[in-house]
C-alpha cells in the first residue's frame, strides 16, 4: 500500500484570505471629512434651534399656538392646509419646536408630539455629533461595519411612520 500523494492538479490561484480582527481596546478614528462633517451637523442643529428660539409661538393673548409660527421665518403657509382645512404631516413642528426651547413642554406636546420628540432626538444628535468630532470616533455606536446606517434608518423610519400615524389620526379624528 502506498501513502497517499498531495493533489497538485490544484489549480485555485488564490490562497484562503486571513480575517483581520482588531484588538478590543484598538480605537477607530475619524477621518478629517467625517468630523467636519460632524460638527457641521451640530452647526446646523444649532441653527434650527436659534430659529426656534427667534420665532414667537405665543398669540397675542399669551396663549401657545398650534401651527403657522413659520411665516415668521418668511415661509408661505401650508398650502394643505389652505386647501383641505387640515394639516399637512408637519404642521405644527414648528410651533412645536418654538414651544420646547423655551421649555412648554406641554403645549409642545399638543402643537405636534412628533415634533416634540424630533426636538429632543435633534437636540441629543447635536450633543452626540459634536462629542464624536471632538473625540475622534462615533460614540456609542458598535464598530460593526454599517452599525452606524442601520441605527440611522432604524430611528428614520420610526420617525416617519410616527409622524404618519399622527396624521393619519388628524384626519380621521380632526
Amino acid at each position: 500500500m502506498q501513502p497517499e500523494q498531495p493533489d497538485t492538479n490544484n489549480k485555485d490561484p488564490k490562497p484562503p484570505r486571513a480575517r483581520v480582527v482588531r484588538p478590543a481596546n484598538e480605537t477607530v478614528h475619524l477621518k478629517r471629512l467625517v468630523r467636519a462633517v460632524l460638527l457641521a451637523i451640530g452647526v446646523a442643529i444649532t441653527m434650527i434651534f436659534a430659529a426656534a428660539t427667534y420665532i414667537n409661538p405665543y398669540n397675542a393673548d399669551g396663549t401657545p399656538r398650534t401651527s403657522a409660527t413659520h411665516t415668521q421665518l418668511g415661509m408661505p403657509p401650508c398650502n394643505f392646509k389652505m386647501i383641505t382645512d387640515k394639516g399637512c404631516p408637519s404642521c405644527g413642528m414648528t410651533t412645536s419646536f418654538a414651544l420646547l426651547v423655551r421649555g412648554d413642554v406641554s403645549a409642545s406636546l399638543r402643537a405636534n408630539w412628533v415634533g416634540t420628540t424630533i426636538c429632543v432626538l435633534w437636540a441629543i444628535t447635536l450633543v452626540w455629533s459634536v462629542a464624536s468630532a471632538l473625540w475622534g470616533r462615533a460614540l456609542f455606536v458598535p464598530r460593526r461595519r454599517g452599525a452606524g446606517e442601520v441605527i440611522f434608518t432604524a430611528i428614520l423610519g420610526i420617525v416617519v411612520v410616527l409622524m404618519l400615524a399622527r396624521w393619519g389620526a388628524l384626519l380621521l379624528w380632526g
